[in-house]
């Protein structure tokens, strides 16, 4: 429903530029623009480190004891967070406390994945930034903030109780069932606040709300500062966590969760407050930007993604969605 207008519109523009995977050039340094089998360490490689948490990359089914070596040497402590090395919407994402949990995650990871510092902040945001090639100070086109599927307890309803009670929730309950198991039937004291899923993704049941209107010159200037310190970087969306709305605007207190390119959604529209006619402008809104820069850059000097290597990359996302989505 939210896409059938919008891919009309990537035909149109398809057309316009005579291949459908103009995409790639939308951001050079990033493998196929950050749209489709993205690494997530490539990406976290272009970003300067101080503005990310300790990262690993995790090569597939190598002698467990390596990935403990790894561990050890990183210095990255746990509890941490395992995720897969190229992702969709959140999927066998995991808080891992402790070795026996990763030994088993990585047992069962036909994968490479990523090993990383737990963020030391509570709150998320995602930063929608725009920047054409021509300018040298990019913009914020919107902001979504994220409330975490956590629970609260009453003194006598289990957390399954609780979860049921939620229609946001319940939607998550067999994912839950399969993580949490027996703990699912544990009660919290009265007014206990249980964190079940620790990452803010729409598909994970997250609330993402629209804080846009947030938006301002400070935060402009320090997002602005950042992102140009990323090589070729002009479209996408940061996930950020952060201690203090105040802090952050003085660009202290901070670090991104993950980077996304050519892919990326403007999740504001997910706000419940926004009906289907404002996400489908505000999507067609970045697509247009997205479209723009692509455009802009292959004039650069930078090839548009022959159709044989996209549809041949299109096979393998399809291919890693089926083994993360499962996972």
């Amino acid at each position: 429903m939210v896409y059938i207008p919008i891919y009309f519109l990537w035909a149109y523009y398809a057309l316009k530029a005579r291949t459908i995977f103009f995409f790639n050039t939308c951001n050079p340094t990033m493998r196929n623009g950050g749209f489709i089998m993205d690494s997530k360490k490539e990406i976290y490689d272009l970003i300067p480190p101080q503005f990310y948490p300790k990262t690993q990359f995790i090569k597939e089914q190598i002698p467990f004891d390596e990935v403990v070596a790894v561990l050890e040497k990183s210095a990255i402590q746990l509890p941490l967070i395992a995720k897969p090395d190229i992702g969709l919407r959140g999927s066998a994402v995991k808080k891992i406390t402790d070795l026996a949990e990763l030994a088993t995650y990585h047992a069962k990871a036909n994968f490479d994945y990523l090993l990383q510092d737990l963020i030391p902040y509570s709150n998320e945001v995602g930063i929608f930034y725009v920047r054409f090639p021509h300018e040298k100070q990019g913009r914020i086109t919107g902001i979504v903030a994220k409330e975490f599927l956590i629970v609260e307890g009453d003194g006598s309803s289990t957390i399954e109780a609780l979860l049921k009670a939620n229609p946001r929730y319940e939607l998550q309950l067999k994912a839950l069932q399969k993580e949490y198991g027996h703990q699912l039937k544990d009660i919290l004291a009265k007014g206990e606040k249980r964190n079940l899923v620790p990452y803010g993704n729409h598909a994970r049941g997250a609330k993402f709300l629209d804080y846009s209107h947030l938006i301002s010159p400070q935060l402009t200037k320090v997002i602005d500062a950042m992102c140009l310190q990323i090589d070729e970087f002009y479209f996408g969306r940061m996930d950020l966590m952060y201690h203090t709305w105040e802090e952050l605007e003085q660009g202290k207190n901070f670090a991104i969760v993950e980077l996304n390119g050519a892919a990326s959604e403007p999740t504001h529209i997910y706000d419940p407050k926004h009906s289907l006619f404002f996400a489908w402008k505000e999507l067609a809104r970045h697509i247009t930007y997205m479209y723009q820069i692509s455009v802009e850059n292959h004039q650069r000097g930078y090839d548009y993604l022959p159709h044989k290597v996209g549809m041949e990359q299109y096979r393998l996302h399809l291919q890693q969605s089926d083994k993360i989505v499962y996972f």
